[in-house]
């Protein structure tokens, strides 16, 4: 392991593995997973691949992971290359010392970017110019915020809202069985809170300046779609879930889930489903940080339940 900065979690077993399969699993974080400070253990250790970044953006990256000045860390157009970059960072890091490969990547939301990258469809290059588009399109479709909402199944969720006469939400994450996030306009949001306020449910606004992974993302996708057409994807040289199905990547399609996953939710709970389906010992590693992880036991003891009560314990 590398510091702090790469997290790594084993999923108990119980019993001998019939099959003798253990799954490794890389995880990528997306927006909100930002912070002062990142990237400080490994921008020198590529200063050309640091340099780079910096051209191609516009502005010392260093410098803004390093003070986040005013904030700047939290707008989309800045916090999706810079983050892309820091992730890409650790990614080489981890190749230099020749740590074990995985057998599936997976991102959540922007950090699908990196398990593409990870995976070997686009190179550092590619891979910087399509994040910091795609950051910018986001971040012009101002507007709008996200929520995470607590204990309420999503089906639940949206019912509820419709009772109360909430519109224009949408689901925007399925995380756990126990936190989806929801995203819609402003006045939209307001309503939400103050049904699930009078409802007692739990709920979080997210650091965020649109209605991301939504209906509201619609006016930038045909630009994205279209911008994405400028490149060349290789077919994965390890198995990527996508975002959009929670399931691996078929062949050609790329540039349809990339563009996709602006206006669909991200599915992260059926993508840690599919890879707890692949194997009985499931190994997983977080780059840059834990909340992904955390996810992952939430589910996988959601699951352990659900097994006990069918079997009559």
């Amino acid at each position: 392991m590398c510091g702090t900065d790469i997290a790594a979690w084993r999923r108990p077993t119980t019993g001998a593995d019939p099959g003798g399969i253990t799954v490794f699993a890389i995880f990528f974080p997306g927006q909100g997973a930002q912070f002062r400070g990142m990237g400080a253990d490994v921008f020198s250790r590529y200063p050309g691949m640091t340099r780079f970044a910096s051209d191609l953006l516009g502005y010392d990256l260093v410098s803004r992971c390093r003070d986040n000045q005013d904030d700047v860390l939290s707008r989309t157009e800045c916090t999706q290359p810079a983050l892309f970059t820091v992730n890409a960072l650790h990614t080489f890091e981890r190749e230099r010392r020749e740590a074990p490969p995985a057998d599936y990547c997976l991102g959540h939301s922007l950090g699908e970017y990196n398990a593409l990258l990870a995976a070997g469809v686009f190179d550092f290059e590619t891979g910087l110019r399509i994040v910091k588009r795609r950051g910018e399109l986001m971040a012009a479709a101002s507007g709008g915020g996200m929520s995470a909402v607590m204990n309420t199944p999503a089906p639940r969720l949206l019912d509820l809202l419709r009772e109360d006469g909430v519109e224009g939400v949408d689901v925007a994450a399925y995380n756990t069985d126990a936190q989806v996030v929801i995203a819609g306009g402003d006045s939209a949001l307001r309503a939400a809170h103050a049904a699930l306020k009078a409802r007692g449910i739990r709920f979080a606004s997210l650091r965020v300046g649109a209605a991301f992974h939504s209906r509201h993302m619609e006016p930038v996708r045909s630009e994205f779609e279209s911008f994405l057409k400028e490149f060349t994807f290789e077919e994965p040289g390890t198995a990527v879930i996508s975002n959009v199905t929670g399931r691996p990547y078929e062949p050609g399609t790329i540039p349809e889930m990339l563009s996709r996953q602006l206006v669909e939710p991200v599915r992260w709970a059926d993508s840690i489903r599919y890879l707890l389906s692949r194997g009985v010992g499931v190994e997983y590693e977080e780059i840059g940080g834990n909340s992904l992880l955390r996810m992952v036991r939430s589910i996988e003891k959601t699951d352990s339940r659900d097994v006990l009560s069918k079997s009559g314990v």
